[in-house]
């Protein structure tokens, strides 16, 4: 008997998480289940994260939530709960299966099956963004080492475990080579540790052209949040709806299982909403906590419901399907099929289907870091560069001497180029007037001098080499 947390949601929310709960339990499910609530109606009762502290203390408790899809309220400083759940718990993994149940449900790619592995926690999704000038907002995209390892990790032990073939990273490191090259790297890196599994790199355009084009030529697909969040949709609606699709959100305590489609409130209370994306979540849910065979009856249950085409209405489609039904009378028709298996579509099998057990992330021995340079970005309202370059060479010191201009990360000083938009953003780079190394006391020097000159810096950068390699990006153009 495992206890779990559920939140209902809202919207379709309650209807959906019936549905599901009365599938698994007349599956077998050995569940104890503690409610909780969350959403639309604790945001409107003044809590802005959408869930009281004393459900964070079941959920911790419990270390598996079941969630049905939520409403955050427009405007008023609401946070996303699903973020913030994914955060605070440490759900660094998100987990989509994307699979063809042609010809039963329309799609163009009948051979889809696809998985993709998204780290959940960092990239553009920390958060951290600013206004720097009248003209220019920031939005740091931050990529570590240790979610880099624990996400790629996670997609090479989830393909051995399910017996996957091939991992495919999606990175844009052609143009971000810190970041998406970490990224890159780190792959490469755990790639090796599985010589019985293929392993390939696409940059992220190419990438997901082709698997919009041909998903068949893609197995397991791991990438960094951003791109990931894109594309889990993108493949769950080829594949047939996004209305079909669960996920599951791992970490190395809790993990959440959920839809990935919204609360639908247009269609709430009218037995309309179709429950398969909450039930296939609930299916990784019951895979993870070790009740697998139950998992397996109620997987092969719902494929035989969709191939007996008994459909709701967003799946019904004439000659296709035999009979549209409501929400319930969908659970009551996939828990008749329970023990029955698929004839046309693969009946699946999860003898393998626990929860991963990987190794806690290992940190690295530190690399020799020094300081080789600093960028001072600067509000500045005019338009000619060579006019700023001779403001800010008036502020160099005897150690650190101004290299470079850039503008939206477009080198326009020296040698810019007259056509270059420009906005009232600047970076402006110092390196070392002599030697490789630049002493820190002169980023402290340089600011007061700017301040004592008027000039408006917003931000310093520092510029690092990490055992010898410079770990900046350089202008474009340089």
């Amino acid at each position: 008997m495992t206890r779990i947390t559920v939140a209902k949601g809202d919207g379709i929310g309650p209807e959906i998480m019936d549905a599901t709960l009365e599938i698994i339990l007349a599956a077998g499910a050995q569940l104890e289940i503690d409610e909780i609530a969350v959403g639309e109606q604790v945001y409107l009762a003044g809590n802005t994260s959408g869930i009281a502290k004393e459900s964070w203390d079941i959920i911790r408790k419990n270390k598996v939530f079941l969630k049905a899809p939520i409403t955050t309220p427009q405007g008023g400083g609401y946070k996303s709960l699903n973020v913030t759940t994914r955060k605070f718990l440490g759900l660094y993994a998100n987990i989509r299966p994307c699979l063809s149940l042609h010809p039963y449900v329309k799609t163009k790619h009948p051979q889809m099956d696809l998985v993709i592995v998204r780290e959940n926690e960092e990239d553009l999704y920390a958060g951290i963004e600013h206004q720097q000038t009248d003209e220019v907002v920031q939005c740091l995209k931050l990529i570590s080492r240790p979610g880099c390892e624990k996400i790629v990790r996670y997609a090479f032990e989830y393909a051995r475990q399910y017996d996957r073939k091939k991992v495919t990273c999606f990175t844009k490191d052609n143009i971000m080579k810190q970041t998406d090259g970490l990224f890159h790297q780190v792959f490469d890196e755990i790639a090796k540790e599985y010589p019985d599994i293929e392993n390939e790199h696409w940059i992220i355009d190419i990438g997901a052209a082709k698997m919009a084009d041909t998903p068949e030529a893609f197995d397991v697909i791991v990438m960094p949040n951003l791109y990931g969040d894109v594309l889990s949709d993108v493949a769950a609606q080829i594949a047939g709806s996004v209305g079909l699709a669960g996920s599951a959100n791992i970490g190395e305590e809790c993990a959440m299982f959920e839809a990935i489609h919204g609360s639908a409130p247009r269609r709430a209370g009218q037995n309309l909403a179709n429950p398969s994306g909450l039930l296939q979540g609930a299916v990784m849910m019951l895979n993870h906590i070790g009740q697998t065979e139950v998992a397996e009856k109620v997987q092969n249950a719902w494929l035989k419901t969709i191939e007996d085409g008994i459909h709701t209405y967003d799946i019904y489609k004439e000659g296709i399907s035999r009979q549209k039904v409501g929400t319930k009378e969908f659970a009551q028709a996939v828990i008749r099929n329970l023990g029955e298996k698929p004839s046309t579509l693969k009946a699946v099998s999860f003898a393998k289907g626990s929860a991963l057990q990987l190794p806690k992330y290992q940190r690295k021995p530190a690399a020799k870091k020094d300081l080789v340079g600093v960028d001072l970005f600067v509000h500045w309202g005019g338009t000619n560069p060579d006019e700023l370059a001779s403001l800010i060479q008036s502020i160099q010191t005897p150690e650190a001497k101004l290299s470079m201009i850039t503008n939206r990360g477009i080198k326009v000083w020296p040698d810019g180029f007259q056509e270059t938009f420009c906005t009232d953003h600047w970076r402006c780079r110092f390196k070392p007037t002599e030697g490789e190394l630049l002493p820190k006391g002169e980023i402290i020097k340089l600011l007061y001098k700017a301040h004592e000159s008027g000039i408006d810096t917003v931000k310093t950068e520092n510029l690092y080499a990490f055992n010898g390699q410079p770990a900046f990006s350089l202008g474009q153009g340089q």
